[in-house]
């Protein structure tokens, strides 16, 4: 090549390497279709004033707990089963049926919220638009929750052919004013609703089954999995449910 062309090469270069895109890893989802509601009221810590009661939370499901889900400890290298599995924490409503949810731990830092939404069975949602309503059950579960372990809430009876969703709001409570901001990224069980581009990464929820007392555990974490802040830890919220 004569050598004279090689500024004109190196400039032609230079254009293509600054005109490359990084892959994209993590894609916005806004819920702009949707309304937000209300079980009830909730005093100035985000603590419901609608819980329905509260279960016995036993020391061996909180060992159970704290031995499978430790602080920092990456979930996807601890038990890369979880990730595999096509279980999903949908409810899927088979027979008129009452649906509790129970809190029963928080390892975050954020002040998270707990909600959930609905869609017909067998049709589950493509898209955040799919999603027209999302009600909260717990506003602050998050850091300082004012939550006791075995906390209930009653979330209503629904009707056969009816599936039940969660997600957790991140950092959706202001300590400062005790409100709720709707407008912060949604985890849900829902993988395509999660702004991971990456399929390996979208999963927000996974499902412990202890068991003992016949529980199955969903539990949560609460940053996007690209970032280097993520520990996969999926223990920033854990509840259950009981299906009547």
């Amino acid at each position: 090549m004569n050598i004279k062309n090689w500024p004109a090469l190196l400039f032609i270069l230079f254009i293509l390497n600054s005109c490359k895109k990084e892959a994209v890893v993590t894609k916005d989802v806004q819920f702009t279709a949707t309304t937000y509601e209300f079980l009830g009221s909730y005093d100035s810590t985000g603590k419901p004033l609608y819980l329905s009661g509260r279960d016995t939370i036993s020391p061996d499901l909180l060992s159970f707990i704290k031995t499978n889900l430790p602080e920092g400890q990456n979930l996807t290298l601890s038990h890369p089963e979880l990730f595999t599995s096509s279980a999903t924490a949908d409810i899927n409503i088979t027979t008129t049926s009452s649906v509790s949810v129970t809190f029963v731990s928080a390892g975050a830092y954020f002040t998270n919220s707990i909600a959930f939404y609905t869609y017909p069975t067998g049709q589950p949602p493509a898209s955040a638009l799919d999603i027209k309503t999302i009600t909260y059950i717990f506003p602050n579960a998050g850091n300082n929750t004012p939550l006791q372990a075995g906390d209930r809430v009653n979330i209503g009876t629904f009707n056969p052919g009816t599936t039940v969703g969660f997600l957790l709001l991140e950092n959706s409570w202001n300590i400062n004013t005790g409100t709720l901001d709707d407008n912060v990224v949604h985890f849900c069980t829902d993988d395509v609703l999660n702004p991971e581009v990456d399929p390996k990464l979208k999963r927000h929820a996974v499902l412990l089954n202890y068991a003992p007392e016949n529980k199955v555990l969903i539990s949560f974490d609460d940053l996007n999995r690209t970032t280097a802040q993520c520990d996969n830890d999926f223990n920033d919220v854990v509840i259950y449910c009981t299906v009547k």
